[in-house]
């Protein structure tokens, strides 16, 4: 069983991720070349901790000893003795190309090397690193606390030993691991985003937002409809992943909506900013 775990990004999914390790018992070092992520990393992880306490499913003292394994340092250095470390900045991949690099010569030569990212190439992502074969895609879903599923992802070098680690650590954290191909979107997105997109197609041929999301809901008994989602998650991060599935496959099927390229230009991104396909300032 690893002890000591890396994430690298302490952003939204970063944080995200490294409170659900400590709180399988493991020791974590979260890293952000931004102090000021690093101190709001820290703050929602109080808050998560605080609402666990409020519905009974934690006590202060449990709560005390999930936040005491996590440390917090703007440097990767402190990363060498990690058994895991998974990536977790944003989705540009010159970036994660470097970290990767960097990581490679800085943590031990048996530590598995995973990114969280939800679309790139885990080929593409390993390309400048010595041992490419410990580098998967582990895959965590927002909120990562909350959701059940990891995507596991192969690169063309990973090796399958590597792989059966990530599903194997994913079962360790509580949550169940799915194989998936290293196409763009995996297996959520490239189901998922079409259904949001097509939504999204409703909504600008009449239908009101409401009876779309309903349909989905009470039809299909989906906890959120696919419109309440996209704002939830963001109408920009959306439409991004539409484009890039589009751009891979060259397939009508994922051409983004035009009302969503429109949403975007307009600044109506969903909860993050009070407005998407609803209002979220009344």
């Amino acid at each position: 069983m690893a002890k000591r775990i890396g994430v690298v990004g302490a952003g939204a999914m970063g944080g995200g991720i490294a409170q659900v390790v400590a709180q399988a018992g493991f020791i974590v070092i979260n890293t952000d070349a931004n102090e000021a992520v690093l101190q709001t990393a820290k703050v929602a992880v109080r808050k998560g901790m605080d609402k666990l306490i409020a519905r009974g499913r934690k006590t202060e003292e449990e709560a005390a000893d999930i936040i005491s394994r996590i440390s917090y340092e703007t440097s990767m250095t402190g990363l060498a003795d990690c058994d895991i470390v998974i990536e977790a900045v944003p989705e540009k991949l010159e970036l994660k190309k470097q970290i990767f690099k960097e990581l490679d010569q800085i943590v031990q030569k048996d530590a598995l090397l995973a990114t969280n990212t939800s679309a790139l190439s885990i080929s593409a992502i390993s390309a400048n690193m010595k041992n490419p074969e410990r580098c998967v895609g582990m895959h965590f879903f927002f909120p990562a606390p909350i959701m059940k599923l990891v995507e596991i992802i192969q690169g063309c070098r990973t090796t399958d030993d590597a792989a059966k680690r990530a599903a194997a650590f994913a079962r360790e954290l509580g949550k169940t691991p799915a194989m998936a191909p290293e196409l763009p979107g995996f297996l959520v997105n490239r189901m998922l985003v079409p259904m949001q997109n097509e939504a999204a197609y409703l909504v600008m041929e009449g239908a009101d937002p409401i009876d779309v999301d309903n349909a989905m809901k009470l039809a299909c008994n989906h906890p959120m409809g696919p419109l309440e989602l996209t704002d939830f998650v963001g109408v920009d991060i959306m439409y991004n992943t539409m484009l890039a599935l589009y751009e891979s496959y060259r397939d009508s099927k994922y051409r983004p909506c035009p009302l969503l390229a429109n949403m975007v230009a307009a600044g109506l991104l969903g909860r993050k900013t009070g407005k998407g396909f609803y209002d979220y300032n009344k």
